[in-house]
Parts: C-alpha cells; sequence; structure tokens
C-alpha cells in the first residue's frame, strides 16, 4: 500500500498547500496566527504518534481522577448521612460584610485545628477528672493543647478524620467564600448557582412540554373522532398529509415565520391504501404539531375538524357518485360509454317541476347555470335578464320531442339490462283528491279535475316490464364486489324546510320556458302524449316504481348520514311522500319467477330502528342479476360490477319483520347506517374509466396488419402524449365522469340519501332509447374513432418521411411523389387538392412548406376528392406514401431520440409556469446533445435573438436583433447585444428571406461580425449557421444561430442532416415561445377580468386561476398551477406553484373540474367553492377559475349574474387567444388599432369579447324598448345619468346643453339611430376622443346594485355599455403604444412578449 500524505491522514490538523512558499510575509504571518497547532512537516510521522501516545495517557489520566473524585463524594455522602453536620457551625452565617474575610480567614486556617484540639483536651480533662480533684495536678492545658497543635500542623502532620462540627464549619466556610465577591470561590458559586437556576428551569419547562404533549395528543385523540372511519376505525393517512400541508395556506396569519413553522416537509402517500388508526394518527400529527405554539396548534385543531367534515362530506358523496356511476351503466345501453345530455337535462328539468316547492330548494334549478352551459344562455337574459331565469338559445329546443318521438319512445325501447326489449310503463293507483291536489301544486285548475277524474285509473304492465320494474329499488352492488345493505326511507325524510321558494317562482319558470320541455318530453304511457291525465298521473307517481317488500327503491350501496326532516312538514309534502311509498303493485307471472331462496331475500325488510339490536349483512347474488350489466362495463370502473341482491336480517331474539306494514314517518326517518368501506372508489374516476370508443383503437391496431412498420412510430407518438384521462365538453353527450359530475351537481349539498335514491329511479324509469338513436351513437364514436386512429397513423407517417426531424415536409417533394399514385391517373384530383390546400393555408404558395397539420389536411382533401370511401383511399394513401420511402434501423433510431430532444423543448415550456428560462435551456441541451450524438463530438456555441422595433437609434435601422439567450461560454460577449441592420453580418438577410444560411467556412465570407473582438484572427475559424424562427404563419420574429469557432477541428462543418434537425430545433423552440406567450396573454386577460369582477361582485372573497400542466408520469397525468388569484380587497397576486392531486385530496374538487370539463359547487374547509372550467377549443379544460364564496350559500342576484358574464367573456377570450395560435386560423379584427397594427393585443381582449356581446344585445333592440323609459316625466336620477353618459360619449360638445340636461331632449334620442350607433360606435377609433373625466361625472355616482334593482334591460346594456367603452379607451392606446413589435419579411407587425 502507497504511503498516505500526512495531509490526509491527520484530521483537524492543518498542512501547507502547494504553493505556500510563494506568500508573502504578512499572508504567512497570517496563516500562522489561525492555526491551532504549529505546523508539522509531513514526513514527520513519530511526532503524530508521539501526539496520538501523549493523547491516550492524558485521556486515562483525566478519567482517573474524575474517579478518585466521585468515590470520594460518595464516601463523603455516607459519613454525612450517618453523622449529621452539627449545626452550631452554622452560627457564624451572617450578614456582616466587615468581618467576612475575617470569619473565613479563622473558619478555613484555624478552627478546623483548633476546634479539634479543644475537644481533646476536654475529653483529656474529664478522663483525668481535673476539675473534680480537690488537689492541683500536674496536667497542663496549655501544654497538652499546644502538643496537640504541634502534631497536627495541617502542613506537616496527617490530619484527622474530621468531626461533624469540622464539617459543618467547612461548609459554612465554602458559603462564606461564595459570598465574596471577585474570588474563585465567588465565581464558581456564582456559576453553580446559575447552572441550578437553568437546571430548575430546564426541569420545569420539560415538565410543562410533557403536560402539553399529554394534553395536545388527547385534544388529537378527540379530534380523530371526528373522522369518518372505516370498518377497523381507520382513516387513509394520505388525507392527513393533505389536511397538513394545506394548513399554511387556509390559516389567518400568512407571516414569513409562521409560514416556516407550518413548512416541514411532508412525504406524500401515493395512495389511500396505507391508513392509520387513533394512535398512529396521534403520533404521526403531534410530531408535525410539536413545535407549534397554543395559539397555531388550537387553528390546527380547527383546521383538522373542519378537514373531518370534508372528508365526511367526501364519503357521503364518494357513496352517491357510486350510484349515479352504476346508473350510468344501467342507462347506456348502446354501450358506447355515453348518454343523451339533452335527454338527461330534460329529465332532471322533469323531475325538479313534479318535486314540492320546498324540495326545489335542494336542488339545483337544471334550467340555470351551471346546469346548463352559459353558452347556450341567450345574450339577452345574461345581460338584462332580472328573474333569475337563464333561458337557453338552443336547449329548449332540443329537449322538446316531436309527438312522433314521443310515440315511438311510448313503445318498445331498447333495454340491454335483461336481454330483451320491454315496454316500460308504470302502474297507477287510485289516489284521493287531497293527495292529487297537493301533488299537482301549481298545476292548472282543469289539470287537476282531469288528473282528480283518473286517479282511480289502474294500468296493466307486461310481465317483462313488472320483473324488470320489479327491481325498481335499484340492484345492490359495489364497484369492488363489496357487501352492501339497503335501506328504506320515504321521500318526504329529504324535504329541506329552509330557503323554501316562492311559488311564484314556479309560474315564472314556465314564462320563461313557453312550454316546459320537460312537459313536451314527458314519455307516453296512455296513448295520448302529453295528455293532462297522463302528466297528473306521472306527477303523483313521481318517485318511482310500486313500493312493496319485493319492490323496494333503496339498494344502492349507501347509507343516509344525515338526521331526519325538522319540524313540521307541510302537507303536501306528506302526501307527496306517503304517495310515493304506499303504492302497490300487483303480482304477476314475471314477478313468480324467481326461486323460493330469492324470494326469501327478498321478503326480508330493514329492522326497526327503533330497536338497537346488531345488524347482520347477507348478499346473495343471483344469475339474472349477474346478467343485467354487462362485463365489458366492470372494466370501465376499474373493478367488475356485480349485482346484489341484499337486505338486513334481524338481530338476535327479533322475531321475524312484518311483510305488509305502513312505515310511520318517524321510522323512516332513520336509516341504518352503514361503516365506511374505507376506499374512494369514484376517487378518480376519469382515469378508471374507459370509453367504447377510446378502446376501439387498441381492438383496431391488433386487427389492421397494413401498416405494420409504422407501429413503433405510433407507440413512440402514444407515448409522447398523455394518456387522455380529461373529458371534452360536448353538447349532445356525456360520458361516464360528465354524467355522474352533472348528477352530483343537480342533488347538491342539501339533499339527503332518500331523495337521491328516488332521483335515480326516476331517471332510470325515464331514460330511454330507441335503436335508431343506438345506431347513431354508435356511427358517432366509430367515426370519431376513426378519425384519432387517421391522425396518429398519419402523423407516424409524416414522422417517417421526417426522419431528421426538422418539422416539416417540403410541399414539392410530396406532390411529385403523390403525383405517381394510382400510375399518375389522379393529377387532376391532386391538382385540386393542392388548390383547396393553398387556401386553407395562404402561406404555403410562398414558403412551400408542410407543416405536420398541414400534411394531415392535404391527405384528406385529396381523399376526398377521390372516389370510393374515403377511410378506405386514406388508407390506400398512407399505404402509398409509406412504401414510397425506406427508413433503416439506424435512421429510426437516430429520429427518435432526436424527437426525444425536441419535445423537451416542448414538455418545458408546457411545465415551466410561464417562464421563457427553462426554454432556452431546453433548447442548447438538445443542440449538445445532438453534437455529442450524431455530429462528431463538435463543439458548437449557439445563441436566439429576437426582432424588436428600433426606437432608439432609428437611422440604424428600424429594426434590431436582441440576443436574448445564449451558452455560458459565450454570455459575457453576446447575452443582451443588439445587432443593427448597418452591421456586419448575414443574420437580416436570413430574416427578410426567411431560410437558413449556411456559412461553411467565416474565416472566407468576409461579412461576418465577431462579437468576441480579443478572439486572435488566426483563430476565427469554423462554420456558422443562422436559422430564422418563424410563428404559425410563417413570419418571421428572430432567429437561432450557430457556429464551431470553439472547434478548430477542419471538418467542424455542420452537414445536411443537422441542419435539418437544427430547423427543427427552431420550429419547437417557435411552438414553446409561443406557448410562453399564450401563458402571458392569457394571465393579462384574466388580470383584466377579475378586475372587472371585483368592483361588481364583493360578497365573493376570492378567486384563483389555475392552469393544467404535463405531469411528469403516466400515474400523474397532468397536475395544476396557481397562477393568479384576487381577494375581496382588490389585491391580486401571482403565482407559480404546482398543486399536486395527491398532496390536495380534500382539494380533489379542482381535479375533478378538470376531468368531467364541467363546473363543480362544493365545499372545503366550511366556505363554498365554485369551480369553472376554462376550455380548449376541442372542449377540453385547459384552466379553471375556483371562486370562494365564503359562508354564502348564493351569492346575490346581481352578484350572480356579472360573475356569470365573466366567466363567459373570460371563455371567449380564452378561444381567441388559442385561435391567434393556429396556422390555418386568420385572426378577425374589429378595432381600429388592430387593423393599423395587425395584431390583437391581449390587454383589451376581454373587454373586446364584452363589446362584441353587447353590440349584439343592443342590435336586437327596438324602439319599443325604450318605451319604458320614454314613459317617465321626471325619471329615476340612474336612468338620466346613464343616457347622458352614453349621448356625451358620441357628443361630448353637448355638456351643459339642454340636449342632456333636459330629459325631454334626452328621452328623444333613444331611437333607431342611437341603435346603430352604438353597434358601430369604435372607442379605440382615433377620430373618437373618449373624455374619461365627463362620462365618470355621470355614472359614477350610480351603483351596480341600484341599477339591477331598476330591473330595465336596456338600461343595463347601456350601462356595461359605456363601462365597457370606458375601459378599451383607456387601456387601448396605451397598449398598443407600449408593444414590443417584431417585423415579419412581409411587413406584418405582431406582438409578442417575453418575460
Amino acid at each position: 500500500m502507497a504511503v498516505q500524505p500526512a495531509a490526509a491522514q491527520t484530521a483537524g490538523l492543518q498542512h501547507p498547500k502547494p504553493g505556500d512558499g510563494n506568500m508573502t510575509a504578512t499572508e504567512m504571518k497570517r496563516k500562522q496566527g489561525n492555526d491551532e497547532l504549529p505546523c508539522l512537516s509531513i514526513y514527520a510521522l513519530w511526532k503524530e504518534c508521539l501526539y496520538k501516545k501523549v493523547q491516550q495517557r492524558c485521556l486515562s489520566l483525566q478519567e482517573t481522577k474524575v474517579k478518585m473524585v466521585r468515590e470520594q463524594k460518595v464516601k463523603e455522602e455516607k459519613v454525612n448521612k450517618r453523622e449529621p453536620c452539627d449545626l452550631l457551625s452554622r452560627e457564624w452565617l451572617n450578614n456582616e460584610k466587615v468581618s467576612l474575610d475575617t470569619r473565613i480567614y479563622l473558619l478555613e486556617k484555624l478552627l478546623p485545628t483548633l476546634i479539634p484540639g479543644i475537644e481533646k483536651l476536654l475529653m483529656e480533662v474529664e478522663r483525668k477528672n481535673v476539675l473534680a480533684a480537690e488537689e492541683p495536678t500536674r496536667f497542663n492545658p496549655f501544654i497538652f493543647l499546644g502538643e496537640y497543635l504541634i502534631r497536627h500542623n495541617p502542613r506537616c502532620g496527617i490530619p484527622t478524620k474530621p468531626g461533624p462540627y469540622v464539617r459543618g464549619l467547612k461548609v459554612v466556610t465554602e458559603e462564606l467564600k461564595s459570598e465574596m465577591a471577585g474570588t474563585a470561590s465567588g465565581r464558581l458559586a456564582r456559576m453553580k448557582a446559575e447552572a441550578n437556576v437553568k437546571r430548575k428551569e430546564r426541569e420545569e419547562l420539560e415538565n410543562m412540554k410533557s403536560r402539553v404533549k399529554l394534553m395536545r395528543k388527547e385534544a388529537l385523540a378527540i379530534q380523530f373522532r371526528e373522522w369518518t372511519v372505516d370498518v377497523s376505525g381507520r382513516i387513509p393517512i394520505a388525507l392527513v398529509q393533505s389536511a397538513l400541508r394545506t394548513f399554511a395556506d387556509v390559516i389567518a396569519s400568512t407571516a414569513t415565520d409562521v409560514r416556516k413553522i407550518c413548512d416541514p416537509k411532508l412525504e406524500i402517500t401515493d395512495t389511500l391504501e396505507k391508513k392509520v388508526n387513533i394512535d398512529e394518527f396521534t403520533e404521526y400529527v403531534h410530531s408535525y404539531t410539536e413545535h407549534f405554539p397554543d395559539d397555531m396548534f388550537q387553528e390546527m385543531l380547527k383546521h383538522l375538524c373542519r378537514c373531518a367534515d370534508d372528508f365526511g362530506e367526501a364519503v357521503r358523496h364518494d357513496m352517491w357518485r357510486q350510484m349515479f356511476a352504476f346508473l350510468f351503466i344501467d342507462c347506456d345501453y348502446a354501450k358506447v360509454g355515453l348518454l343523451n345530455r339533452p335527454k338527461i337535462l330534460a329529465l332532471l328539468i322533469d323531475f325538479y317541476k313534479r318535486s314540492p316547492v320546498s324540495a326545489q330548494g335542494g336542488f339545483c334549478n337544471p334550467r340555470q347555470w351551471p346546469i346548463i352551459e352559459l353558452q347556450e344562455i341567450k345574450p339577452a337574459y345574461l345581460w338584462g335578464g332580472f328573474d333569475d331565469q337563464e333561458v337557453c338559445e338552443e336547449l329548449s329546443e332540443k329537449l322538446v320531442l316531436s309527438q312522433t318521438e314521443r310515440e315511438i319512445l311510448a313503445g318498445p325501447v331498447a333495454d340491454n339490462r335483461q336481454g330483451s326489449n320491454v315496454v316500460r310503463t308504470i302502474t297507477g293507483l287510485s289516489e284521493q283528491k287531497s293527495m292529487i291536489e297537493a301533488e299537482t301544486g301549481g298545476i292548472r285548475k282543469e289539470e287537476n279535475q282531469a288528473a282528480e277524474s283518473n286517479g282511480a285509473e289502474v294500468r296493466e304492465e307486461d310481465e317483462d316490464a313488472v320483473s324488470e320494474l320489479e327491481s325498481t329499488d335499484l340492484e345492490v352492488r359495489d364497484l369492488d364486489g363489496g357487501t352492501i345493505v339497503t335501506g328504506k326511507s320515504t321521500f318526504h325524510e329529504d324535504i329541506q324546510t329552509e330557503g323554501q321558494t316562492e311559488s311564484a317562482s314556479a309560474v315564472s319558470q314556465s314564462e320563461v320556458f313557453p312550454e316546459s320541455a320537460s312537459t313536451e318530453y314527458s314519455l307516453s304511457r296512455d296513448g295520448e302524449p302529453g295528455s293532462e291525465n297522463q302528466m297528473e298521473e306521472e306527477e303523483f307517481s313521481l318517485g318511482g316504481e310500486p313500493d312493496t317488500e319485493k319492490n323496494r327503491e333503496e339498494d344502492y350501496p349507501v347509507s343516509d348520514r344525515e338526521p331526519g326532516s325538522e319540524g313540521q312538514v307541510s302537507q303536501q309534502e306528506e302526501n307527496w311522500a306517503a304517495e310515493t311509498n304506499n303504492t302497490t303493485s300487483e303480482p304477476t307471472p314475471g314477478a313468480t319467477a324467481m326461486t323460493s331462496e330469492d324470494r326469501a331475500l327478498a321478503d326480508r325488510d330493514v329492522i326497526d330502528s327503533k330497536e338497537d339490536a346488531p345488524v347482520a349483512e347477507v348478499v346473495k347474488e343471483t344469475p339474472a342479476r349477474k346478467e343485467s350489466v354487462p362485463e365489458q362495463h366492470g372494466s370501465q370502473i376499474g373493478q367488475q360490477a356485480r349485482l346484489q341482491d341484499g337486505n338486513l336480517l334481524q338481530g338476535q331474539g327479533e322475531g321475524p319483520a312484518p311483510t305488509d306494514r305502513q312505515d310511520s314517518p318517524a321510522e323512516d326517518s332513520q336509516e341504518v347506517e352503514v361503516p365506511w368501506s374505507g376506499d374512494f372508489l369514484t376517487h378518480d374516476l376519469s382515469s378508471r374509466f374507459s370509453s367504447y370508443a377510446e378502446r376501439i383503437p387498441e381492438d383496431w391496431k391488433c386487427e389492421d396488419t397494413r401498416f405494420a412498420d409504422l407501429r413503433p412510430i405510433m407507440a413512440e407518438i402514444q407515448n409522447r402524449c398523455a394518456s387522455r384521462t380529461r373529458s371534452a365538453f360536448d353538447e349532445s353527450s356525456l360520458n361516464l365522469p360528465q354524467f355522474v359530475q352533472l348528477m352530483e351537481t343537480f342533488v347538491g349539498e342539501e339533499v339527503s340519501l332518500p331523495t337521491v335514491k328516488k332521483l335515480i329511479v326516476f331517471i332510470k324509469r325515464e331514460y330511454k332509447q330507441t335503436e335508431e338513436e343506438k345506431m347513431k351513437q354508435l356511427e358517432k364514436v366509430h367515426h370519431s374513432s376513426r378519425l384519432a386512429q387517421q391522425k396518429l397513423l398519419l402523423e407516424a407517417l409524416f414522422e417517417k418521411w421526417d426522419d431528421n426531424a426538422s418539422g416539416f415536409l417540403d410541399l414539392e417533394e410530396v406532390d411529385a411523389v403523390l403525383s405517381t399514385f394510382k400510375e399518375g391517373m389522379e393529377k387532376e384530383t391532386l391538382r385540386k387538392a393542392k388548390k383547396h390546400l393553398c387556401s386553407r393555408y395562404p402561406q404555403l404558395s410562398r414558403v412551400g412548406k408542410l407543416s405536420p397539420k398541414a400534411f394531415q389536411t392535404f391527405l384528406e382533401l385529396l381523399a376526398s376528392e377521390l372516389s370510393g370511401n374515403e377511410d378506405e383511399a386514406i388508407d390506400n394513401l398512407v399505404e402509398f406514401l409509406n412504401t414510397s420511402v425506406e427508413q433503416s434501423h439506424t435512421e429510426f433510431l437516430q429520429s427518435s431520440a432526436r424527437r426525444k430532444w425536441l419535445h423537451s423543448i416542448q414538455q418545458a415550456a408546457e411545465t415551466s409556469g410561464g417562464s421563457i428560462e427553462p426554454v432556452y435551456k431546453a433548447v442548447f441541451k438538445a443542440l449538445f446533445q445532438d453534437a455529442e450524438a450524431h455530429g462528431d463530438n463538435k463543439k458548437i456555441s449557439a445563441y436566439i435573438a429576437l426582432l424588436e422595433e428600433n426606437q432608439l437609434t432609428p437611422e440604424q435601422g428600424q429594426i434590431l436583433l436582441r440576443y436574448v439567450a445564449c451558452t455560458a461560454d459565450d454570455a459575457p460577449y453576446v447575452l443582451n447585444q443588439t445587432l443593427h441592420r448597418d452591421m456586419k453580418g448575414v443574420s437580416f438577410a436570413a430574416v427578410e428571406e426567411g431560410k437558413p444560411i449556411h456559412v461553411p467556412r467565416v474565416q472566407l465570407h468576409g461579412n461576418i461580425y465577431f462579437w468576441n473582438h480579443d478572439r486572435p484572427v488566426e483563430e476565427r475559424k469554423g462554420s456558422f449557421l443562422v436559422l430564422p424562427l418563424h410563428d404559425a404563419h410563417w413570419r418571421v420574429f428572430g432567429i437561432l444561430g450557430l457556429d464551431t469557432l470553439r472547434d478548430q477541428c477542419e471538418t467542424a462543418i455542420f452537414l445536411t442532416h443537422e441542419i435539418s434537425f437544427y430547423q427543427g430545433v427552431s420550429y419547437a423552440f417557435s411552438k414553446a415561445y409561443h406557448h410562453i406567450c399564450t401563458l402571458e396573454n392569457v394571465l393579462q386577460m384574466t388580470g383584466n377580468a377579475l378586475d372587472w369582477l371585483y368592483t361588481r361582485a364583493p360578497s365573493i372573497h376570492s378567486v384563483t386561476m389555475y392552469l393544467v400542466e404535463p405531469g411528469k408520469d403516466k400515474a400523474q397525468n397532468y397536475t395544476l398551477r396557481k397562477m393568479i388569484s384576487i381577494d375581496n380587497t382588490g389585491q391580486k397576486e401571482i403565482h407559480s406553484s404546482p398543486v399536486l392531486r395527491k398532496e390536495n385530496l380534500l382539494r380533489d374538487y379542482l381535479y375533478k373540474c378538470i376531468d368531467s370539463s364541467g363546473v363543480i359547487h362544493t365545499s372545503v374547509y366550511r366556505e363554498n367553492h365554485i369551480a369553472v372550467p376554462l376550455r380548449d377549443l376541442s372542449g377540453q379544460a385547459l384552466g379553471l377559475f375556483d371562486i370562494n364564496i365564503g359562508h354564502n350559500q348564493k351569492l346575490p342576484p346581481h352578484e350572480h349574474k356579472d360573475l356569470q358574464k365573466m366567466l363567459k367573456i373570460s371563455q371567449a377570450a380564452f378561444s381567441e387567444i388559442l385561435k391567434m395560435a393556429l396556422e390555418e386560423t386568420e385572426p378577425t379584427y374589429v378595432l381600429e388599432p388592430e387593423h393599423e397594427a395587425n395584431l390583437r393585443h391581449a390587454g383589451i381582449l376581454f373587454h373586446w369579447c364584452m363589446l362584441q356581446d353587447l353590440r349584439e344585445c343592443v342590435w336586437k333592440l327596438s324602439v319599443e324598448s325604450f318605451a319604458d323609459i320614454k314613459s317617465h316625466v321626471e325619471p329615476p336620477a340612474l336612468v338620466h345619468s346613464i343616457v347622458k353618459a352614453v349621448l356625451l360619449l358620441f357628443h361630448p360638445d353637448w355638456k351643459g346643453s339642454e340636449e342632456t340636461e333636459n330629459w325631454s331632449q334626452c328621452k328623444l334620442k333613444l331611437d333607431d339611430n342611437l341603435i346603430q350607433e352604438i353597434y358601430c360606435f369604435d372607442p379605440t377609433a382615433a377620430s373618437v376622443q373618449v373624455q374619461a373625466e365627463l362620462l365618470l361625472d355621470c355614472i359614477t355616482g350610480v351603483s351596480r346594485a341600484a341599477v339591477w334593482e331598476h330591473g330595465s334591460a336596456p338600461i343595463e346594456y347601456l350601462y356595461h355599455w359605456v363601462q365597457t367603452c370606458l375601459a378599451l379607451g383607456g387601456s387601448t392606446r396605451s397598449s398598443y403604444s407600449k408593444r414590443k413589435t417584431f417585423l415579419a419579411p412581409s411587413g406584418i407587425k405582431f406582438q409578442c412578449t417575453t418575460k
């Protein structure tokens, strides 16, 4: 073994380093002063050994000394215990400071020796009886004492064993020394005293901490009981971790020190299967909160209580969602994973209408947002409606079925649940007149009379229908096949007595919808569709099928944890509840087909809730029930759905339940509580559900073998793309997640379980589908699936042709190959397709490059021109083009690696939170990786420059190039430099031509500008490449430059395949760069929207906007990033923090909103939230607004309406921003500055869309619309102020004139000419001078609430129009004057901002 240097072996010693000989004297002195030990020679190993031996000896001596001292102390303690010190010695202690020195001297020097001598003297006197002797003795006490003192001299004699008094004197001496300042004993005593005090304080603190710890654990143990536990008494630890992590976000204090205390690192568990009991919960939470102060711990307890409440609600709603999921499966007759949305909405309206007025308060009105979409509401009702009843433009027409359709639906319909078509009818029983009157509520008097006359009619059912309807009590089942308990309840339990709606609201609904869609859609059962008799009979039979012991409605696997209804219910509600529970059905042959064992199970009922006997669960599966749901849909939820019949058996000592008893309301109000199973089966419903359309491509890939060589490329594309767990909104259909979310939104938070069950029964019974509708659904699904297959196939074909990953194909090259298709017989067809393509993509005629989207469009257009089936034509084209190009395995691997690097650029943009820096790093990393792998390990330099308008030195050119990013070695010379047109270089030539420029030998070119002026001329060798950066419309906005000046190798020249790949890098950077620009535009638009809402909705506590980002892996498909928020004080905050799903389980409503692309109402931490999605052009959610309305159940009407306006306009503006990035979409400009600058600024986009909406509303007005306003002789002040502001906006010179101040003159201006002027008015035009101060003087005193209370639609329009014009007039000019512009070769200016 080689000898290691002393510096490497000696720990703690500092040795000279190489080069120390060159140190100055001052440095050597400073270094020596810092050394703890003298420097040792690295060769003097013996000194190191000596130090080790001395150190060991010193340690052993120290241990021996310590041991001796401890033994001495032990001996002294034993002596003191056996013979305590004499208390007389304490007399030397007093408060006299003067004699302190003397006493210390006497006690320390004299008395320890003198006192024992005197004791000996006295003992000797007593022994010799000197005092009692009559004769004088020869004993001399002085001589005896002197001899004793000489013999026991402390300096030379042997000390005697001290007595109690002497030992007491020693103690007193030490105490006296401690009182004397300035001495070592005094200092030591003071230190000991302080140490004792601190020790006592520490002990008290530890005792207090232990008591506090015990109290906190007891409090946590009590708090654990607030959580909903599973059957084993446990809760998922992931929920606890989520509650702890979110504590810092919800506490009132947001100080930095508080957040530091609340921010220990938590390792979040990825699964809900790991659970904790009460002891583990207590220990885990206490380990997190042990350093919390008391007030913060109290806040933590409150937060945990709120989280426990939310968790309980989540468990309850998870059970509901399971029920809705199985309802979806039951209603999906075509087995395509889709339901008809208009039909579902019509059924919800029907159910809502038939419910009692008091029960309607618990539902979300299906005629209103969020059940219907904001885009389905007429703008006139959105901007001018005051009755809180939104009217759909197309929805009412969609929900109304023709008489023929209803007759078809009344006949045989497709029902795959029993394998045959059944006629779905319901049995009606005779009811008393009071019941009918109570049920019909707001129905016309004639309808009540008709219902009374027909109330005694009893319809007979088909045998198959009876066997189907016997399972009206929905089949008992669980998503994981677990045991389920059924319970019996009545509808009156769920009636919510709070916030009863006036009966007039029902009338207003009928006015808003001329003929209720639900009424027209009501399914005929008596031959006369839509008849009054039928409607009456349907209404009083609402609630489901006949309720017998064999026919219950409570078979879904949930428990009702809500209390019964409070107080007295109305007679109408009691009649309605009794009616839905007391109906019976006649036995039929279909019903008697059950086995005796099945009948025995079905005849059981729930135990009386008054008796607290133990409950056992017995579940029996029947073959018929097992076959009711196909196996393929069991996998849609992730586990096989098993249909089960279940009931509660009697407890021990209980007799059999009566078979024909009438449950009293008190008994029905109490339901058996089923323990939570411990699983959230619908927690991540979107990832566990796969629709039929999503399964078709898998089957297609297995069956189709025509494109085997494209399979690897297709698989790679699918791996790069995120799996589709987000549902796209479709106005005509609902998939499983969307249906479940719609139903959950409809039932709301306050509705009880019996109501949910009756709703499910109603939907299950009423939803029908004809064979024609089934075929249409199947065709639609197959068509959409085929389009997805074609898109994937064409993408794979494009990548095979683009083997160098340049991102484009040459149009002429593709055209040349296609001209040989079918031996050149389709040249004319090809010419037509090419003509259509150039009309759709005008830039193709100039650049001749096909992007992946343009390539796909080209082939689709060509296939549409060919004769025969279009799908077959595309397959033939793909097969032909696939065989026209060859790709070796090496080329495939090279292309695959390059595409992976390019994909990382786009991924960096999508996960950067709006920052451009990660994109720059990803670009340079991709360039370096390719240079190393496929460029012979070249040493390259790279830099990115963007075009700017030259405002400082326009004489050097109108535009310049600013270098915004470069490789690290070039940063000192290139970063933030500007290149002007009059300077040397070829970069501007690349910008003007829009094509790459390659200089193989820069030393021979003569027109190259070198930023590093210090580089010698002989080293200025290498290759130089400039690539223009294009946007989606092929307009240049910058350059990407590369050179090999750092590589002095003569062969360091860029090859053709490298240049092609660098073009792909520039294309990938362009996409990523414009993605960042889109995010910035979205943030700017959102900021304007939040500012607009803040002034109009003070009841909203906060609004937060999130955007979707790709997840890190397949399991974490996507995540949310918190971008911007505003509170009720108007303070905005820009965020950039991701919100992971596994870390925010109690805020899962955000992810549910994204998954379903639907609106969600929920309560989180005892505050009500509304989550509204922001959808892309395909209908998928790309972001959302999280609106916190605090403890308010609802917003005031005008604030609620303004919130809807903001959301609708934000969605419209969001869509416009996304359209700007599409290559096939040319922007439509409306305002004058847009036409001049040929761009649309995101800063005005929100108000731009609002102006468009208001123009449409005003255009639909007429002179008669102003009649009510004109009728005022002396109008309200707000009306006059708003009209005056409108007139002054057109005519500022009318200020103070009779035209505006005199109402009789003002109202004359309210005519068609004013409507025309408002529709055509452009507040941003150069000819318009918007005098903001003048207009603000008119409308400043007009409050938003006062305008709403006035109730005039024209005034509402004009009020918002004036404010929108003010906003546009003030912001447009500033936005366009401060913009950063870039110049394209065609002379078109467009905006692109960077951070």
